[in-house]
């Protein structure tokens, strides 16, 4: 589905991403790893047009991409939960969805209340007020009921308790039953086993390993040095 190759990104002078080659199959949940600072979050911001690579390609389905602004890349199938989840504070959780909602796929707001039962409980409760872990939730909501075929989800467990990231994880599995395709970066590599079908450890811009998870598993003492350099 998506093909990213020899992928190069700057942030003014400062060269982010240097040579990165991702694949996301249909169906796959592919996640990127590594420490803070070496270049995860650039990735997803690169593929959706808001970190726009300098060189290298990025394809959906064969279609190159990577000149294409985000509104585009938005209406080509991908859709962006962000690290700092932006929800509409001032609006109810119904109305976060209702915005983002789109008639022509499987996710609509009855589906993601049962993907997501405390969103229904506080389907009246303005964003502003809701817990960090429920804003989590609401912004990977409001992104599906766009009915993305890929998902691009930035470090959804960050900051979050214990608790609410095993609900994460169940959900992120739920995802996957469901045959949603996603590419998600993280740092914590227990949760990327657990949810992963494949592996990417990013080190200071360039991928260091690519594993499927049985293969990471195998080398998760190869892996666990480049995570805590």
């Amino acid at each position: 589905m998506l093909t990213c190759e020899a992928i190069n990104t700057f942030y003014g002078p400062a060269h982010v991403l240097f040579d990165v080659d991702v694949k996301v199959g249909e169906g796959d949940m592919v996640c990127l790893i590594g420490r803070n600072g070496v270049g995860k979050s650039t990735c997803l911001k690169s593929i959706m047009g808001i970190a726009p690579v300098t060189t290298g390609q990025i394809r959906l389905d064969g279609t190159e991409i990577s000149a294409l602004p985000p509104y585009r890349i938005a209406r080509a199938g991908i859709g962006y939960v962000p690290e700092d989840r932006r929800v509409f504070a001032d609006l109810t959780v119904e109305e976060n969805l209702e915005v983002a909602e789109r008639h022509d796929g499987p996710w609509n707001r009855k589906a993601v209340y049962e993907l997501f039962p405390a969103l229904q409980e506080f389907r009246a409760r303005r964003g502003g007020l809701l817990s960090g872990g429920q804003q989590q939730m609401l912004t990977i909501a409001r992104t599906l009921v766009g009915n993305p075929r890929l998902l691009l989800i930035d470090e959804p467990t960050e900051g979050l308790s214990p608790l609410v990231v095993r609900t994460l994880e169940d959900m992120i599995r739920g995802l996957k039953a469901k045959g949603q395709t996603m590419l998600l970066a993280a740092q914590d590599l227990r949760f990327s086993l657990s949810v992963a079908d494949v592996i990417y450890v990013l080190d200071r811009g360039r991928v260091a390993y690519c594993g499927d998870r049985a293969q990471a598993s195998a080398d998760i003492e190869r892996i666990r040095p480049i995570l805590s350099v």
